[in-house]
């Protein structure tokens, strides 16, 4: 019998199979690689610029362990000018949802380690996801912008990515809240994705906003300017009216994040976030509202001083303070409701409405009805503002902005006149005919055309001229009587409210609990308007 050769270990390595690594180590290897992005020298150099990374600003913005990250190994797929050489999982964004006082919001935040944080096709592609995500769940989006703008390794193909996001972001509007935060740099076609969101909040010193930076603008126009001259949050905050505000540094700009979503509902069809822990506040009034606004209508007085003794003690949060000041807007609660504060601010330009102040009042005016959240006006109007830069700039076409606002939004809008209000500014400032409807006033308002000395000199002008030729004192003696006679016949709330266009006149102090009593029923309301496609606001 033959006798069994037993294999030699040459053909047992020859036949073996080849070792595998432990997949699940990969798996870790990848994803720890993943989250230092660009790597540490890169995540240093963020840090002593005085920025946090993109996803420090994530987790600081969440609900501590709610981020659910999205997208983790997506890559570029370009191979080109060394894009080979320089793929990372994630390409420069992270992306994911999480919670926020445990609402679900959906996040994506530029990582400027990665390729300085450049949009490539796949990134817009990761961010065009969170906002059909954001869509179909309906929750707010929050964007951080972080970025070198479009990756020019990838030619036209990052530009396909950032017009899936414009998309997206129109497609969004008015159906999720949208907010843009820019923590860094945001030039070219990457500053109109947060111009086409609902609000943009900026951090002091590190961010900036511009179409073309400094060097493009020199070589053009000659001009020279910083990047903070040029784009940073003083320029957009104060001159330009692009951003909403501005933190002092991110922690504070993550502050107002948090803050802001808390008076937004989740989409348009949820309920408001109403604070049921109101208490004995309901029926509280403020005799210190009887005499805080002067009697003189050419008096100025901070009119935020009457929205805050009006409404939920410390509720009052002011969008776009720096900016349009002659009209103030912002979001607060009465009895615990989110209302929309919109008030015209007499200790800046009187009051008066300008291009500025009509174009702030119409874009926060057409947020809050696209996500029925109550309109509370605080009126004392002297009228549009005269001159030849408003009608050279074009009053006429931007105050209609705000008319058309008032006019278009169906949710629950009431008013209170504290002092004057005339003109066409009566008729724009949510009066009866474009749809208030509940108009209250304090007692010594003056409700007219414009006011009884301007009247008195177009009405009595010949006589009074004549007069004056003879006997200047008693010109003015006449005009006095005639300034008088005017007010009483047509500058008072009662002439209004004979006609049903003021339903009451109310002692100032009375004004907190007469406003509950009005908006809680009007929470109920149900207003049809005929079928179209959309208006044509005049743009």
């Amino acid at each position: 019998m033959a006798k069994t050769v037993p294999p030699s270990p040459q053909a047992d390595t020859a036949n073996a199979e080849p070792t595998r690594p432990d997949p699940v180590e990969v798996l870790r290897e990848r994803r720890a690689k993943a989250q230092l992005g660009g790597g540490p020298a890169r995540i240093e150099a963020q840090h002593k610029k005085g920025k946090y990374t993109a996803r420090e600003r994530i987790e600081l913005l969440l609900d501590p362990g709610s981020f659910v990250e999205m997208d983790p190994y997506v890559r570029s797929q370009a191979t080109d000018f060394g894009m080979d050489r320089n793929r990372f999982d994630g390409d420069g964004v992270v992306t994911g949802h999480g919670t926020i006082h445990g609402q679900v919001v959906f996040v994506y935040a530029q990582d400027f380690t990665v390729l300085g944080g450049s949009l490539g096709f796949q990134t817009g592609q990761k961010i065009a996801k969170v906002l059909d995500q954001a869509m179909a769940i309906g929750a707010p989006v929050i964007g951080f912008n972080d970025s070198g703008g479009a990756r020019i390794q990838e030619g036209v193909a990052s530009l396909a990515g950032y017009g899936d996001i414009f998309f997206r972001n129109v497609k969004a509007s008015g159906v999720v809240p949208q907010i843009s935060v820019i923590v860094g740099p945001s030039a070219g076609g990457a500053v109109y994705s947060p111009a086409l969101t609902d609000f943009i909040i900026m951090t002091d010193d590190t961010s900036h906003m511009f179409v073309t930076g400094p060097d493009v603008v020199k070589t053009v126009t000659g001009e020279e300017a910083s990047q903070e001259e040029l784009g940073g949050s003083s320029v957009h905050t104060v001159k330009s009216g692009v951003a909403s505000f501005s933190g002092v540094d991110e922690d504070d700009t993550m502050n107002l994040i948090r803050k802001l979503l808390s008076y937004i509902p989740a989409n348009n069809l949820a309920d408001l976030p109403i604070k049921q822990d109101s208490g004995d506040e309901r029926g509280r009034m403020d005799p210190e509202l009887d005499s805080l606004v002067p009697a003189n209508p050419n008096k100025p007085y901070d009119v935020r001083e009457v929205v805050k003794r009006v409404v939920d003690t410390d509720s009052f949060f002011e969008i776009q303070p720096k900016w349009a000041q002659n009209l103030v807007v912002g979001f607060s609660r009465l009895d615990g409701v989110p209302v929309g504060i919109v008030a015209n601010q007499p200790a800046s330009l009187a009051g008066a409405l300008d291009i500025e102040a009509s174009i702030k009042g119409a874009k926060f005016i057409r947020f809050c009805d696209a996500f029925n959240i109550p309109i509370v006006s605080f009126v004392d109007v002297p009228g549009f503002l005269p001159g030849l830069g408003q009608e050279h700039g074009g009053i006429i076409r931007n105050g209609a902005k705000l008319l058309y606002a008032y006019c278009e939004a169906t949710v629950p809008k009431l008013s209170v006149v504290l002092r004057k209000s005339y003109g066409g500014a009566y008729i724009v400032m949510s009066s009866k005919h474009v749809g208030s409807d509940v108009n209250l006033a304090w007692p010594g308002t003056e409700i007219a055309v414009m006011g009884g000395s301007g009247a008195v000199e177009i009405l009595h002008r010949r006589e009074l001229m004549k007069l004056a030729e003879t006997d200047p004192a008693a010109a003015e003696a006449r005009k006095a009587e005639f300034t008088a006679e005017y007010e009483q016949k047509f500058a008072n709330p009662y002439v209004a409210a004979e006609r049903g266009w003021i339903d009451d006149v109310i002692e100032p102090r009375e004004t907190r609990p007469r406003l509950i009593a009005a908006l809680l029923p009007l929470l109920q309301k149900r207003e049809q308007r005929p079928a179209k496609k959309h208006g044509l606001t005049p743009l």
